[in-house]
């Protein structure tokens, strides 16, 4: 990482310099000296290059709002440059670029960028981890959920797409355990609560209280989605004549 090694490089030049000009009895001056030197340039460095890197997302979500989705594509990939420089940038770009092909349904491009996310993005490791799901890989899916929810075990919709996706594995036990761990972590969770009683009671789990934020993992039948989608406009027409 080039951060690294030019902040590392300042530093050592400024501990050899006062080495030379104190002496050795200065040792502890010029290590001193060297660790502020090396945290000043490490931190200007960084928020140079986060700057570059977020001005280059904020212009791929105008263009991803905008519908020029290829273009966003196009842009974000322009950021892998930087990742020699600052550490997580490669997979935070990755974790974008695969949350944008996977939320078009595009699986197979989305799988490669996917696979080298960003671990404390759950959403995304979330996505990855039902693609391995369909692709019969259950312990590569246990993996990954087990990644992502230790990096975010608050997260009451990851703990239920964990159980969900071990229901879709037609291994009611494991998803029983999962809901039951993630209650430890949010004790109290009506959601998780809700649907551990459903899978105690041999009743499929209830995803479609977590709204949006579920569909986007495209676990549910295009019927299905079509159908919400038609009564949330209803819903609209609805509010707006009463206006």
């Amino acid at each position: 990482m080039y951060n690294f090694l030019i902040s590392g490089g300042i530093a050592l030049v400024a501990i050899v310099i006062i080495f030379i000009a104190a002496g050795s009895s200065a040792w502890w001056w010029a290590i001193l000296v060297g660790l502020i030197l090396f945290g000043a340039s490490f931190l200007l460095i960084s928020r140079i290059i986060m700057k570059k890197i977020l001005a280059i997302m904020e212009t791929a979500n105008r263009d991803i709002q905008a519908q020029r989705v290829d273009k966003a594509i196009r842009e974000l990939k322009e950021a892998f440059k930087f990742g020699k420089w600052q550490m997580y940038v490669t997979g935070q770009i990755n974790s974008q670029i695969g949350m944008i092909y996977y939320l078009k349904r595009d699986f197979s491009t989305a799988f490669p960028y996917l696979e080298k996310s960003f671990a404390k993005n759950w959403v995304t490791m979330g996505m990855l981890a039902v693609s391995y799901m369909k692709r019969n890989k259950r312990d590569k899916m246990k993996e990954t959920f087990e990644k992502a929810v230790q990096w975010t075990p608050k997260e009451s919709l990851l703990w239920a797409l964990y159980a969900y996706c071990w229901t879709e594995c037609d291994d009611i036990g494991q998803a029983k355990a999962v809901l039951e761990r993630g209650l430890k972590k949010l004790p109290g969770d009506e959601k998780l609560k809700t649907n551990l009683e459903s899978l105690q009671e041999s009743k499929k789990m209830k995803m479609k209280v977590y709204g949006d934020m579920w569909l986007q993992f495209h676990l549910e039948r295009q019927g299905v989605v079509m159908k919400q989608q038609m009564a949330a406009m209803g819903g609209m027409k609805r509010r707006v004549v009463r206006r």
